[in-house]
């Protein structure tokens, strides 16, 4: 599912129009990118946070050539499902 197709769904759903849904779609997204940007978390009870994480410095191996290389630490954005979401997966069938 595409921005575009979660835009549509809300706009069936709630009977505004396609550009103030895309408005509000827009600006809940910029506004989850600024604060874990700032290093808050987000967190939207039922669904799941939002947060930064500290990947540790480490050597990794190239494997073309076998030569060691280190990889710097790095802040890496994450998302870690609420337990009532992935519950409500692991009840579908495939």
């Amino acid at each position: 599912m595409t921005k575009a197709d979660l835009v549509e769904k809300v706009a069936e759903k709630t009977g505004l129009t396609r550009t103030d849904v895309a408005v509000v779609v827009d600006s809940f997204l910029d506004t989850v990118k600024k604060s874990v940007e700032n290093g808050h978390n987000i967190e939207i009870r039922g669904f799941g946070t939002f947060k930064i994480k500290l990947r540790k410095a480490r050597k990794a191996r190239n494997p073309r050539t076998g030569d060691v290389v280190p990889v710097p630490d790095r802040k890496v954005p994450v998302f870690k499902p609420s337990n009532e979401f992935k519950n409500m997966i692991t009840k579908l069938s495939l």
